[in-house]
């Protein structure tokens, strides 16, 4: 059963949470011919590469932004770590 307010929230949930990702990662999407949907994620300040895959686009984006929150914070820590 389709609820307006349920499925609003959560595609505006991706959607913040996919504002946030751009902030530090450029990103490429695409499908393969089995609907295996790809997120690549490129640093845009180290160029480093992370890629995940699902059919789900929602668990794309959780799984990115997991991604892009534990780079945050190893980044934090370690910027704490150098001015100490």
């Amino acid at each position: 059963m389709f609820n307006v307010i349920t499925d609003l929230y959560l595609f505006m949930r991706n959607t913040t949470k996919l504002k946030q990702i751009l902030l530090k990662y450029d990103l490429d999407l695409s499908m393969d011919d089995d609907s295996l949907i790809r997120i690549t994620l490129v640093d845009k300040n180290s160029g480093k590469l992370a890629s995940f895959e699902n059919s789900s686009y929602s668990t794309l984006i959780s799984k990115s932004y997991s991604y892009f929150l534990k780079a945050v914070r190893d980044e934090t820590q370690l910027r704490h770590t150098k001015s100490e």
